[in-house]
């Protein structure tokens, strides 16, 4: 298993699409997933160390796991079927849970556990992108400026890329 560092989200141009980008942490591939609006919002919040007032979604989630007596242990990037991308929470006690993936990074970034995903995936899904000494921020404003959807389709599945 590769462990993935979540570098932000941003909306993509023309189209307006939120999207995650995640790179793999001992290398330079990066696994760009379009996401929808809420859940952007509430990985941005996590990455920011925003504080709502009361509790959204995804920290009442991790408040209920903590007061179960459980502990979400990492979060896995599975794999992509049909332009969907698709995830587990693995949690103590050997519990195993479907998720989509940015409601598991949202998890994820407010339990401080590890994203992890396989070789295979980043082999089929991954964008390496040269290693510059721009600042990564402005690297990936610039990756979303030229990328689309399309460019991680298969050439057997060209129908528009699912958010997941």
């Amino acid at each position: 298993m590769k462990e993935l560092d979540v570098l932000g989200v941003r909306v993509e141009m023309p189209t307006n699409s939120p999207i995650v980008l995640l790179r793999e942490r001992d290398g330079q591939r990066y696994v760009p997933i379009w996401i929808a609006a809420p859940e952007a919002t509430a990985i941005a919040y996590a990455q920011q160390g925003v504080e709502p007032p009361r509790p959204l979604t995804h920290d009442l989630m991790v408040t209920i796991i903590e007061a179960l007596g459980r502990r979400l242990e990492r979060v896995h990037i599975t794999e992509l079927q049909e332009g969907i991308f698709f995830a587990e929470l693995h949690f103590d006690g050997e519990t195993v849970l479907s998720a989509r993936p940015s409601d598991a990074i949202a998890l994820a970034l407010r339990a401080a556990t590890p994203i992890l995903t396989t070789e295979e995936l980043l082999d089929e899904v991954g964008v390496t992108m040269a290693v510059e000494e721009e600042d990564e921020v402005e690297r990936f404003r610039e990756f979303l400026d030229e990328v689309s959807a399309e460019d991680f389709e298969s050439s057997s599945d060209r129908g528009e890329e699912g958010q997941d």
